[in-house]
């Protein structure tokens, strides 16, 4: 059965960090993009991140470009967003999700996602 289990969320004060982890089971992992999305209350869900199927090739939302890393460990199965200087417009629900495609585009329809994970980001 194919499973994104996301993890590492929690509160964080401004200027924090946080790493998200997001496990994957029951699919071919690597012929897999992954991305990561958020949604915050009363807003659209919107891409944050992606990442290709080795690694090598990985995109931003220019909101969080420069703060946030994506990474993946395709031996792990698994897949970090690493979250720096975090602001309080970074409180959201952070999803991760898979497509399958060798490249990395958050406009891709993704195919499976996770139940996701609570970031909140306030002093």
């Amino acid at each position: 059965q194919l499973q994104l289990v996301e993890s590492g969320g929690g509160l964080v004060q401004p200027g924090g960090s946080l790493r998200l982890s997001c496990a994957a089971s029951g699919f071919s992992f690597y012929t897999y993009a992954i991305g990561w999305f958020r949604q915050a209350p009363g807003k659209e869900r919107e891409g944050v991140s992606c990442i290709s199927t080795t690694g090598r090739r990985a995109d931003y939302a220019d909101s969080v470009r420069d703060r946030f890393t994506i990474s993946r460990d395709n031996a792990k199965r698994m897949v970090y967003l690493q979250m720096n200087s975090l602001k309080p417009e970074d409180t959201a629900v952070y999803y991760c999700a898979a497509v399958r495609s060798l490249i990395c585009d958050l406009s891709n329809e993704y195919d499976y996602w996770g139940q996701g994970t609570q970031v909140t980001v306030s002093s």
